[in-house]
C-alpha cells in the first residue's frame, strides 16, 4: 500500500492492550479501523476516542473463536465500506499454568483464539483481497514462537508464524503482502505480573504501520531480542540452561511464583 488514507482495517483484540493503540495509531494516519473484539463497551469507548481525533471507527463485537460471528464480521465491513483492505490478526491470549493443572477447555480456548480465530479471519477476507489484487495481512506472533518456553503459548505463536510464512510464499505474485510482527516482552495488561523493563505496545503500533506500507517477512521487536532467537535456532541448549519445569529463571521473572502461577488461568490474561 503506498498510502494508508482511506483504507479499511480490520483489528482484532482491539480492545486493549496492542490492539487498542495500533486501532488509534492506524486512526491518525486516516485508516478506517474496525474494532473487534468481544468487550463491547471498551470497543465503544475505543470508538469514541477515535473519533474525538477525527478518526473513522466502527466497532464490531465479535467472537473470534466463532466462525459465524468472523463470517458476520467481514459481512458487516462489506456493507459499510466495501471492502477489507488489511488485517491486523492481534488477538491473543497468553498462559502461565502448567500443562499439567490447565483445564482442557483453557487449552482449547488458547487454541482458538491465538491461532484458529486468526487462520479463519484470514481465509473469511483472502477471497476479497485476492479479487481485488491488493490487501495486507499483519498477524502478532510472539518471541515465544521461536523460543519454546511456554508450552501452550509457544505452540499457538509457532503456529501462527508457520501459518504466515507459509501463506506468505503461496501468495507471492498476488498483490496481497503477508508480514509478521514478533514481539519479545511488551507493557500491557497481559505483562502486567513479570517484573522487568518493558516497551509500550507503541512500538508494535509504528511497527503496524511500516509493514502497512513497506511489507516484509518479519519484524522481531524489540531487536535485542534477535540474539536469543539465534541462540535458541543454533545452540538451544545454552537457553535450556535459563529455564527449568516452570519456565524462565532470569532475576526479573521471579514475581511469576508457583502460588502466582496456580491463581493465573489463560484466558485471565487476553486482549481477545
Amino acid at each position: 500500500m503506498k498510502t494508508l488514507r482511506n483504507k479499511v482495517a480490520i483489528v482484532t483484540g482491539a480492545s486493549s492492550g496492542i490492539g487498542r493503540v495500533t486501532a488509534r495509531f492506524l486512526a491518525r494516519r486516516g485508516v478506517r479501523v474496525i474494532l473487534a473484539a468481544r468487550r463491547a463497551e471498551e470497543l465503544a469507548i475505543l470508538q469514541r476516542e477515535i473519533e474525538l481525533e477525527k478518526g473513522v471507527a466502527l466497532a464490531i463485537p465479535t467472537d473470534i473463536t466463532d466462525v459465524n460471528q468472523i463470517i458476520q464480521l467481514e459481512q458487516e465491513v462489506i456493507a459499510t465500506y466495501g471492502r477489507v483492505d488489511m488485517l491486523v490478526n492481534n488477538a491473543g491470549v497468553n498462559c502461565n499454568t502448567l500443562v499439567a493443572d490447565t483445564p482442557l477447555a483453557e487449552i482449547t480456548h488458547l487454541v482458538q483464539v491465538n491461532l484458529l480465530g486468526a487462520m479463519l479471519a484470514t481465509r473469511v477476507v483472502l477471497p476479497g483481497m485476492l479479487k481485488r489484487r491488493q490487501g495486507s495481512i499483519i498477524s502478532i506472533a510472539s518471541v515465544g514462537g521461536s523460543i519454546a518456553v511456554e508450552p501452550l503459548y509457544s505452540a499457538t505463536k509457532f503456529g501462527l508464524r508457520g501459518f504466515s510464512l507459509a501463506l506468505r510464499r503461496q501468495l507471492q505474485g498476488t498483490g496481497i503482502t503477508i508480514s509478521v510482527i514478533s514481539p519479545g516482552f511488551i507493557r500491557t495488561p497481559m505483562n502486567a505480573y513479570y517484573k522487568l523493563p518493558m516497551p509500550g505496545p507503541e512500538l508494535i503500533a509504528r511497527t503496524v504501520v511500516k509493514l502497512a506500507t513497506h511489507p516484509c517477512r518479519e519484524i522481531i521487536v524489540p531487536f535485542s531480542y534477535v540474539v536469543p532467537i539465534w541462540i535458541e535456532q543454533n545452540i538451544p541448549w545454552i537457553i535450556d540452561r535459563f529455564t527449568d519445569g516452570l519456565g524462565i529463571k532470569l532475576p526479573y521473572f521471579s514475581k511469576v511464583t508457583n502460588e502466582t502461577r496456580t491463581q493465573l488461568s489463560c484466558k485471565s490474561i487476553s486482549h481477545e
